[in-house]
């Protein structure tokens, strides 16, 4: 049987939200749920909410009805409603393990006369409470077959996320590792698998997808939204462990990861820890010429109908404390010391309340043999891979011209919407019941992911790089040059 198969016998349907009554299950996973039982992904799922509110069964399904009504308005009502009849809800206080114990029993009852079924515990918590959630589970104990899912940010720092990978391991016991699932949904966005399919599948990109034909490779983040509620969230963590630490890095180990023997969960996340090893520590010369941080003042941003709102600067946002120093745009330039990428510059760049929305991949090649490329007349070529769906690939190509002119068009190609592919956050808890951890974070790749940006924390706690400023609704800070060691190839 090869690695990354499931079996029927290993598909858990009983999940046990913690953190239930949150934003995050509201928003997301509760439409994802509904989206897996209307497409026939699992038979006959059973979901528990675990949260702090004092309410009864038919309290928590009028929540959930109404929260689906929110954010799923295009799915059936009859898809809303099946979801809605497999709730059930306990109250829970990780002080008090009993009802924790009596969360995972309602989750897990299958008779008398049977024992207690696997369970899908995911901690919908804020990060803050990871620490007491697992403790308990730790305590109580799950039935065996159990697995535990925790979402991002996976610590605050590089210790914090060893303790953390220490806490749930004890708490998943003999199962080990691969019941623990930590979550990052760009993992489950169809255009980033398309992605992977795109580079490994197509030798003509396969050929050129190294430092003798790339110069550099761009990871974007970029979002025109500011903070859309999430104020005093986001002033605890910034752009750089908001997103950059996380969803930006899961790219790049995309972008620059080996082609895999096989399609399988373990060669992958094997693959993607070997990009995050190889990318050169920061020294703190390197985080004040490498890295930048800003945040946005006053000024108007686009919103997703078109229409443009003016917005505070992000000092005078309600919920900011001005005094932290929080940035809301971050640029950083790395190097992945392999022979594959030595001499490729990765600039990592994401942003809030910035001119548009865009996310994802662009690769600059080198200038070509021809002479007007050599010469700079014609700017050399780009390939922009976008993970918005649909999947857009941009490449630069020659335009009409006269004899002494060069125009540049770009060519761009759309792939349609899959139709019937599954949401990001529906696709990341399939996986999760079936027990794939192929797009799953292990351990060890989040605690290399930390020891990237640690040294950037350390630096900008320490004022070491200004705080600098750019309007709402603008292009964002200009781009850092490449530091000249930036194109150096690996000794031989």
């Amino acid at each position: 049987m090869p690695d990354g198969y499931v079996s029927s016998e290993r598909m858990i349907e009983r999940v046990l939200l913690f953190g239930a009554t949150g934003d995050l299950a509201g928003r997301f996973l509760f439409p994802a749920l509904a989206e897996l039982q209307a497409s026939r992904c699992v038979d006959d799922l059973r979901v528990v909410g675990g949260g702090r509110d004092d309410w009864d069964d038919h309290a928590f399904k009028r929540h959930v009805a109404d929260k689906l009504e929110r954010h799923a308005p295009k799915m059936s009502s009859s898809a809303r409603d099946g979801l809605v009849r497999a709730l059930r809800y306990r109250w829970v206080d990780f002080d008090d393990p009993e009802t924790v114990a009596d969360a995972i029993t309602a989750a897990s009852d299958s008779g008398s006369d049977r024992p207690p079924a696997a369970v899908a515990a995911y901690l919908a918590l804020p990060p803050t409470v990871f620490p007491a959630a697992l403790s308990v589970l730790r305590e109580v104990k799950l039935p065996p077959g159990s697995r535990i899912v925790v979402e991002k940010p996976f610590g605050e720092d590089l210790r914090s996320a060893v303790a953390l990978n220490q806490l749930v391991a004890d708490a998943a016991g003999p199962a080990g590792e691969p019941a623990i699932f930590r979550v990052d949904h760009v993992l489950g966005m169809a255009t980033v698998q398309n992605f992977l399919a795109m580079r490994f599948a197509n030798p003509l990109l396969e050929a050129m997808w190294n430092s003798t034909y790339i110069e550099e490779i761009e990871i974007l983040w970029e979002e025109a939204l500011a903070l859309e509620g999430r104020a005093r969230f986001y002033d605890q963590v910034g752009a750089l462990k908001d997103v950059v630490q996380n969803h930006v890095l899961q790219l790049l180990c995309l972008a620059a990861m080996e082609p895999p023997a096989r399609l399988a969960a373990q060669e992958l996340r094997d693959r993607k820890v070997d990009v995050l090893r190889a990318v050169r520590s920061l020294t703190p010369a390197d985080v004040a010429a490498r890295s930048r941080r800003a945040r946005y003042t006053a000024g108007q941003v686009a919103r997703t109908d078109g229409a443009w709102i003016s917005i505070p600067g992000y000092a005078e946002e309600d919920g900011i404390d001005a005094r932290r120093g929080t940035e809301t745009f971050v640029e950083m330039l790395l190097e992945i010391m392999t022979p594959r990428w030595a001499g490729t510059t990765f600039r990592l760049r994401a942003g809030k309340a910035l001119a548009r929305r865009r996310k994802g991949i662009v690769v600059r090649f080198r200038p070509g043999s021809w002479p007007a490329a050599r010469s700079g007349v014609a700017a050399p070529a780009e390939l922009e891979i976008g993970i918005d769906v649909p999947l857009d690939l941009s490449l630069t190509i020659q335009g009409a011209g006269g004899r002494e002119l060069f125009e540049l068009k770009p060519l761009i190609f759309k792939t349609p919407a899959v139709s019937g592919a599954l949401s990001p956050y529906a696709r990341v808890l399939l996986n999760i019941l079936e027990g794939d951890s192929s797009l799953s974070i292990r351990g060890d790749e989040a605690e290399e992911a930390w020891r990237i940006v640690e040294p950037i924390l350390e630096a900008w706690a320490g004022d070491r790089v200004p705080l600098e400023e750019y309007p709402a609704g603008s292009s964002g800070p200009p781009r850092l040059a490449p530091a000249p060691s930036m194109s150096a190839s690996l000794p031989l």
